[in-house]
């Protein structure tokens, strides 16, 4: 990383103003995902100045469904569209996991998760969602086609962090590494760190009209592969795949082709949906994650979050929910409105008490989050090395252990216990939100 200063004139580098000589704390976000948008809207709300910079044009209706779970939507309670997001749920009755011929394996029904973990499950569509994380951003926070480089994280008791865009550069009290599972910035910070890795999977995802007769909510396991159908508030069904793959490859035909090979012969409705999927509105991707934890979630004045900092598999799907608890705490922890004055070489460090506000609070967010994703990283790949399993005496074993938990709901929710009934370190910032001048 080189270090130049040269700010652009004019541009988000530029200082405001604060209640005894202090100045009004400004950050740069390095991505616009699910994460990077709640933390900026949550840093928004306790008065900091967010610029959000994001490398494609638009944002665009990209992606499929994300399911939240309870722990999210307390999460987005705090930054106020919690309710609003509830109120799309779309799963209401029975559902489960089932085998490729249709037998169910086990059974839940709505109303349990609820009962259990305070909130039903939400699936939404992930352009949806960052919409209206995104609406929460003041006039101008938000710049796409903006791709950028982290040329210096700065120290947490001295100089600013340097980010360089095609405009100019930006110094920046905080910058946030939300840039996803190839995160440059986490590059930047651990050039050591082996980053994520193949975890054998790959996975295809859609979004469709509703089939002609109604279903039950499902996945369905098989050799090696599954299958998810999930309703969604607008009456479209969301319906997601993985199997075991090699790295890098695709279909020779079509990815459509490949899913009927594949999925064609299991058990309604996946036939329809299948005949209903246009092959360009399928997206593949392979799936990787950090098995490896990082030594922190911060450096400097440097902090990651989300796949940035925790890639994990999809299989107890809690990418998403993780990243937006990451931006809810990452904003708890850190000082609000502003920071102590500048001194004569540009460093904001110390208080009038002589701590470090900032660097106190990135490690304090480092401390919550690192071993709670960490332990979800690990549980998540877990499960995929129960998808994965491919031969018959294997696949009898766990879906037979699927049908006893079965028999008791409340074992199968226990997978959840201590993930979906986290919550927020503080309820809402709707009563104490401030936005200075």
């Amino acid at each position: 990383m080189s270090d130049s200063r040269t700010v652009a004139h004019g541009d988000a580098g530029a200082r405001d103003a604060g209640p005894h000589g202090g100045t009004r704390a400004h950050a740069v976000v390095v991505g616009s995902g699910i994460g990077g948008l709640t933390a900026a809207v949550a840093l928004h709300r306790r008065g900091w100045r967010v610029t959000v910079l994001e490398r494609a044009a638009s944002l665009g209706a990209v992606g499929a469904g994300i399911g939240l779970a309870p722990n999210a939507l307390r999460a987005l309670d705090v930054i106020g569209i919690g309710r609003e997001i509830k109120e799309l749920a779309a799963w209401q009755g029975d559902g489960g996991v089932r085998a490729p011929g249709g037998r169910w394996l086990s059974r839940s029904h709505s109303d349990l998760f609820a009962q259990r973990f305070g909130e039903r499950l939400v699936m939404v569509h992930r352009a949806l969602l960052i919409e209206r994380i995104a609406a929460r951003l003041p006039e101008g926070a938000l710049r796409t086609g903006a791709p950028a480089e982290l040329v210096d994280p700065g120290t947490a008791g001295g100089r600013r962090a340097l980010v360089r865009t095609p405009r100019g550069d930006i110094e920046a009290d905080l910058v946030v590494g939300a840039d996803g599972i190839h995160s440059a910035v986490r590059r930047a910070l651990f050039p050591g760190h082996p980053g994520p890795s193949y975890s054998g999977l790959t996975t295809w995802r859609t979004v469709v009209p509703a089939p002609a007769r109604p279903f039950a909510p499902h996945e369905s396991w098989g050799k090696g592969a599954l299958w998810g159908t999930q309703p969604l508030k607008d009456g479209r069904i969301y319906a997601y795949a993985a199997a075991t793959a090699p790295a890098g490859t695709h279909a020779p035909d079509s990815e459509k082709a490949e899913l009927l090979r594949r999925f064609g012969d299991w058990h309604d409705p996946i036939p329809e949906i299948l005949a209903a999927t246009a092959p360009e509105g399928i997206l593949r991707h392979d799936v990787h994650h950090m098995t490896t934890p990082l030594p922190a979630f911060h450096r400097g004045r440097t902090a990651l979050l989300g796949d940035a900092a925790h890639a994990m598999a999809p299989t107890m799907g809690q990418g998403g929910n993780q990243a937006i608890e990451d931006g809810i705490v990452l904003a708890h922890h850190l000082p609000a409105h502003h920071l102590p004055a500048p001194d004569g070489a540009g460093r904001t460090g110390a208080d009038r008490s002589g701590a470090d506000p900032l660097g106190t609070g990135l490690a304090a967010y480092t401390a919550d989050r690192l071993p709670r994703t960490t332990g979800i990283v690990r549980k998540s790949a877990r499960v995929v090395r129960l998808v994965s399993l491919t031969s018959a005496p294997a696949v009898a074993v766990r879906d037979g252990l699927m049908i006893l938990a079965g028999y008791g709901p409340g074992l199968a929710l226990r997978t959840f216990d201590g993930i979906a009934d986290w919550k927020p370190p503080q309820r809402t910032y709707a009563d104490q939100a401030r936005r200075p001048a």
